[in-house]
């Protein structure tokens, strides 16, 4: 009767010590860190009364007969689960995703810990806020985080260029003048008569007229006397008459014909002549009443008197006033002096005398005869040509009538222009401007340029710029092999120039500068230099590496975190304040980084791993404990009656 007393005992202590595991779990639902356990039972050895016997012919088999002998705590097994993580915005602290542990020390002994609750010292040592304790590297040395130091500078070395150059052509474009008509040979509009002189008239002593029209103006009257009665009129009295109006002139050809011709020539010209009433004389002379126009032809060795807009024409000695701008902006002027010994006679001869007094644009004709004044350096300008008659010249042409205008605007080369900031070996910034133009044969050039009280650019600037930057058909660029992207720049207060190296991307790549049918984007997308810089924040990385991030925009480790690991972290100590050690069955701690080498897990700075013991199910347990605890004393109770039967029987 005594066995059941002492298996009800042993059930009454296991279940006790399950619920003080419980307990312990419950209390540290809160701990940072913290690694629940569960208690696992096991029962003693029973007692046999009867073995087990094997089948023996027609007799079957007998199980054994056992009564246990209670129960006991076989094992209190710690749960090693991921806890929930909380961010708290503090920099060093900092929770594990993984199996690893980070790795104090007290000089002497080694602590683990998933308490990431860390902080710089006065010394600049990483520790456990909460124990002082020394946080280890993945080298086993302690961490110490050098805050105070500055980042020294870095000069530029490399500049890595991208973006887009457009591959529509704007310029460079040379300034082109035209004249608005042609200098052109001019013709007269002319008519002959029909008959030959002299004239018979059907009434002696008569007046006979016809009416002169140039250029559909008003008509004008020729009238010619019969003065000597003899019934004709001479060629010589007809010419006389007509010859004395106005715009025209009329002479006797060979033939005794009357010619009248306009005195002004061109296509623009016209002639016509009406019959006279009541004497007709342009029936006498037989002379056509049709109109006939003049005409005009592109010649270059044509006489300038016969130009259609000349009026007078030049005598030996003339002067025409030639004046004008230059592309760069310097006057033009001279005279041109008409006569066969002089600077000649002809529209060529004019052109060519022109041409010569321009340095940077070329006077031309062109198939139409019209004056082509053309820029030689394609660029803005404001070339300028005036052509008028001299006051003291006896001859003259409308002039007007040729003035040149701009038929193509100039512009200089396409520009495409960016800044960057780089850096001296001292770490002073300077502006470096580059300008990409376009050059005739399609192809770009650099010049770079830094402000003069920076430095002075010794290559790759204007007077030796960076040349053959070219690109093919589908925008990518060409033959950078023999592109020399080396600039030399005497930095003010620098002993010696310094080199930058512009990287302009890859033949045939887009990783760089391109030439695409967008607009200009071309622009500076990472250089390597760098001014000083104070420390400006930390961070730690998912490895553990302690990150400087600085004023000038650099970073650098300045230290890591390490991380243990365990064949068996199960078989871990347990010490207070969340502390492991070692223990014979968890195998030596393995120091490594982060980022999950060796099982290690991520590390998140900015949290911290809160417990991992699951409340609800603690409960659970703790129900189950206190129901195993209760029956357990109730085989207690119930064993005390019967022996108190079996007292009171003797």
């Amino acid at each position: 009767m005594a066995t059941s007393l002492f298996s009800a005992l042993s059930g009454m202590q296991a279940h006790q010590q399950w619920i003080d595991v419980i307990g312990h779990n419950l209390a540290n639902t809160n701990t940072l860190g913290f690694k629940g356990s569960r208690a696992t039972m096991a029962s003693h050895f029973a007692r046999t009364l009867r073995f087990a016997s094997a089948p023996n012919g027609p007799l079957g088999g007998i199980n054994p007969i056992q009564i246990g002998l209670g129960v006991r705590l076989s094992s209190v097994d710690r749960s090693l689960e991921q806890g929930a993580t909380a961010a708290t915005g503090r920099i060093f602290d900092l929770a594990l995703e993984g199996r690893g542990f980070f790795a104090l020390t007290d000089g002497t002994r080694s602590f683990y810990t998933r308490a990431g609750t860390f902080g710089l010292d006065a010394l600049h040592n990483l520790v456990d806020q909460r124990s002082g304790l020394s946080v280890l590297s993945p080298t086993g040395t302690a961490v110490n985080v050098n805050v105070d130091t500055l980042f020294p500078p870095s000069a530029t070395a490399n500049a890595d260029l991208q973006g887009n150059l457009p591959a529509v052509v704007n310029g460079p474009i040379a300034e082109i003048l035209t004249s608005t008509v042609g200098l052109e040979e001019g013709f007269a509009a002319q008519l002959t008569g029909g008959a030959s002189g002299p004239f018979a008239v059907p009434t002696a002593g008569a007046t006979y007229t016809l009416e002169v029209v140039v250029n559909g103006g008003a008509p004008m009257l020729a009238a010619v006397t019969d003065t000597d009665l003899d019934s004709q009129l001479t060629a010589a009295e007809v010419a006389t008459a007509i010859d004395a109006l106005a715009d025209v002139s009329a002479t006797v050809n060979g033939s005794s014909q009357i010619v009248i011709t306009t005195d002004r020539t061109g296509s623009a010209v016209t002639l016509k002549v009406n019959a006279g009433s009541p004497n007709d004389l342009a029936s006498v002379i037989n002379m056509p009443l049709s109109q006939v126009t003049g005409s005009q032809s592109v010649n270059p060795n044509a006489d300038l008197n016969t130009l259609p807009s000349n009026i007078v024409d030049y005598v030996v000695g003339d002067r025409i006033d030639i004046a004008g701008v230059d592309t760069d902006g310097s006057a033009v002027a001279g005279s041109f002096v008409y006569g066969a010994g002089n600077d000649g006679v002809t529209i060529q001869d004019l052109i060519t005398f022109i041409d010569g007094l321009y340095t940077d644009a070329q006077a031309t004709l062109n198939a139409s005869g019209q004056i082509v004044l053309t820029a030689q350096t394609p660029q803005a300008a404001d070339l300028l040509l005036t052509i008028a008659d001299d006051g003291s010249a006896t001859g003259s042409t409308q002039w007007t009538d040729y003035a040149l205008s701009v038929t193509t605007d100039g512009t200089g080369p396409d520009r495409v222009v960016t800044s960057t900031e780089v850096y001296d070996n001292s770490g002073v910034g300077h502006t470096l401007t580059l300008t990409f133009e376009r050059q005739a044969d399609m192809t770009w050039s650099v010049i770079a340029s830094v402000p003069t009280t920076s430095g002075s650019v010794l290559q790759g600037g204007a007077s030796n710029p960076i040349t053959g930057l070219d690109f093919d058909d589908n925008g990518a660029p060409q033959g950078l092999g023999s592109v020399n992207g080396t600039l030399s720049i005497q930095f003010t207060g620098q002993t010696g120039p310094q080199q930058i190296l512009l990287d302009f991307g890859t033949d045939g790549q887009f990783d760089g500068l391109t030439q695409f049918g967008a607009q200009e984007t071309a622009f500076v997308s990472s250089q390597d230099g760098f001014a000083d810089g104070e420390l400006a924040n930390l961070s730690v990385d998912t490895d553990g590496t302690i990150e400087g991030f600085y004023t000038n925009g650099q970073t650098r480790s300045l230290g890591a975190v390490g991380v243990a690991t365990f064949a068996n972290p199960e078989g871990l100590n347990q010490e207070g304040e969340t502390f492991f050690v070692v223990s014979a069955n968890s195998g030596v701690a393995n120091l490594t980084t982060g980022g999950g080498a060796r099982g290690a897990g991520r590390i998140r700075d900015g949290s911290l791993e809160n417990s991992n013991v699951d409340t609800a199910a603690e409960f659970v347990n703790l129900i189950q404990a206190q129901r195993g605890f209760q029956a357990n004393a109730r085989v207690v109770s119930v064993q005390d009656e019967l022996l108190a039967e079996t007292v009171n029987l003797i």
